[in-house]
């Protein structure tokens, strides 16, 4: 009926088919996304990825059809059509009598308690001891948890159960740090049991973004990527990646990059976040530029505008040189393609009452020591750099610099570094340490806090040890600080980072009619901010992005 004799050639054997001749095409390129040559492999993964011209049952039959590595590089490129991700197998039931949160329980409590640092030790009783109920009766106030009297003072949401969940999730996200113990989340039913998860919480955004940090870890270990193939999670990972919510996209991207060892050398570890390109691209990356967030920030939060992140993500759908979630991501990545966009994330407080775990008390040398390892797994040293940091994270930088300088294996950090920005950073320390004595509101100072303070000797001591270093090698630096004084709570206003503080002592030093945290919040995409930061990166870079 209208079909056409095509012989074709398909896994090494010639067939004669009736095959339209639209048809060909297809099953020539599914052939070819099996080929042992790898840039045949590319290139019929793209082609696939453009085709939008196909029958929904043409889909359906590539899908059917390709193997794990064809339905991952979909999965990563930018147009692929969703038809080609079928949905994730069938959950298995619940057990009689139970429920998610009791076999979440039962996840969690089966997993090694070998390795554990005071974090996880803390996170994993914490969820094995506390019911629905008791959350429930104490929510609202400051929660006592584990008989050790150290308060916790955090909501995560209007539902017990979910905050229940929460608190295992915390837990089984510090486990799947430790590969063994990936192990054991996948060999106990995780995969499909934090699926069940996902979808149940659709209204918890911050549930979701916990269990993808648990499968992107899990993506780190290669021998576990079919697993986490089959159970159906890169269908969920592609339809996420396409989501206007940056952090929805980003945690995707990541998950999917740690799958993807046909295009990526890179292993990006929690809290590493690649916000450009983070699709397959044949666009040449030139350099990277890492955003470093300070205290109380975070890797998006902090460099998107001053509204809400909902009423950003609307207004951007319509004007995104006006709009954005996270200027990074939107106009950077726009203005200058050929860079790769990294933003970290780590865990800060300003008092141990809000510490996300009471028994974690980080340093600047050791979050920096972390953070450069993190850094140097994904690949950062191997292309010439731009550093660019909010307050505390500039004094991170500082020490990821030093402590770079000083290891054979991280050299190539140094040689590659062009430029640094700091955005209000207190170099020579900061008034919120004196305040954070005498106030409620930071009753209890945290480390962080105290190494900040003006007399902290190990705070001179790395601003001194910088500033001759970054002589020595000519780095260009920027400094911006603000003029604004910035409201802490409800009870005090204060300037955070006052001028003399943020002088570097090299560098241009530009003073901003903006407070401490919108120095790093261009209010459009034509403010000074913004235009200043580009013109330093491009100049910076100009060598480099020439070749």
């Amino acid at each position: 009926m209208g079909g056409k004799r095509k012989v074709l050639q398909i896994n090494d054997t010639f067939s004669t088919v009736d095959v339209e001749d639209h048809e060909c095409g297809m099953w020539l390129l599914l052939k070819a996304s099996k080929s042992e040559d790898r840039t045949t492999r590319l290139e019929a993964v793209q082609a696939m990825s453009e085709a939008h011209h196909w029958h929904d049952y043409q889909y359906r039959t590539v899908a059917q059809a390709y193997d794990p590595r064809t339905l991952v590089g979909l999965a990563r490129s930018q147009n692929s059509d969703l038809r080609f991700f079928l949905p994730p197998p069938r959950l298995p039931p619940l057990k009689e009598d139970s429920s998610t949160e009791e076999e979440l329980r039962q996840l969690l409590a089966s997993l090694p308690q070998t390795e554990l640092d005071e974090c996880i030790q803390y996170f994993t009783s914490l969820a094995l001891s506390e019911s629905s109920q008791s959350l429930a009766a104490q929510k609202g106030g400051l929660w006592c948890f584990g008989g050790n009297g150290l308060p916790y003072a955090e909501s995560f949401g209007e539902v017990p159960s979910a905050t229940v969940e929460m608190f295992c999730l915390e837990a089984i996200v510090k486990h799947s740090e430790i590969s063994a113990h990936c192990d054991n989340i996948k060999a106990n039913g995780g995969l499909q049991l934090l699926q069940r998860l996902y979808q149940l919480h659709k209204d918890y955004p911050k549930v979701q973004r916990n269990i993808m940090r648990v499968i992107g870890n899990m993506a780190l270990n290669e021998h576990l990527h079919s697993a986490i193939v089959h159970s159906g999670w890169v269908t969920i990972m592609a339809e996420a990646l396409k989501s206007q919510h940056i952090m929805e996209a980003s945690h995707a991207a990541r998950t999917l990059a740690n799958l993807d060892r046909e295009t990526v050398q890179e292993k990006y570890q929690d809290g590493v976040y690649v916000l450009h390109p983070q699709h397959r691209t044949s666009q040449p990356i030139k350099a990277d530029v890492l955003f470093i967030h300070g205290l109380m920030g975070a890797a998006f939060k902090t460099w998107r505008q001053q509204d809400t992140e909902q009423v950003l993500t609307e207004k951007a759908l319509e004007d995104e040189d006006r709009y954005t979630t996270c200027w990074p991501k939107t106009w950077l990545a726009r203005d200058c393609p050929a860079l790769r966009i990294i933003s970290v994330e780590y865990d800060t407080s300003l008092s141990d009452w809000r510490a996300r775990c009471p028994m974690e008390r980080k340093s600047i040398a050791f979050r920096s020591n972390e953070l450069l390892r993190k850094l140097r797994a994904a690949g950062v040293g191997d292309r010439p750099i731009i550093w660019i940091s909010h307050s505390m994270g500039g004094l991170l930088v500082k020490k990821m610099l030093l402590e770079a300088s000083k290891k054979p294996e991280m050299s190539t950090v140094i040689k590659n570094t062009r430029g640094i920005i700091f955005y209000s950073v207190p170099h020579h320390g900061s008034r919120l340490a004196e305040y954070s004595v005498n106030i409620r509101y930071l009753l209890f100072p945290s480390l962080e806090v105290k190494e900040l303070s003006k007399d902290s000797p190990a705070l001179k001591t790395l601003q001194d040890d910088f500033l001759e270093f970054a002589k020595d090698k000519k780095f260009q630096v920027l400094n911006f600080v603000e003029t604004q004084p910035t409201s802490i709570g409800s009870m005090i206003k204060l300037h955070v980072v006052p001028e003399e503080s943020a002088d570097l002592g090299i560098g241009d030093l530009i003073p901003v009619d903006v407070n401490h945290l919108n120095i790093c919040k261009p209010k459009k995409k034509d403010a000074f901010l913004y235009q200043r930061t580009l013109q330093f990166i491009r100049e910076s870079l100009a060598k480099d992005l020439e070749n």
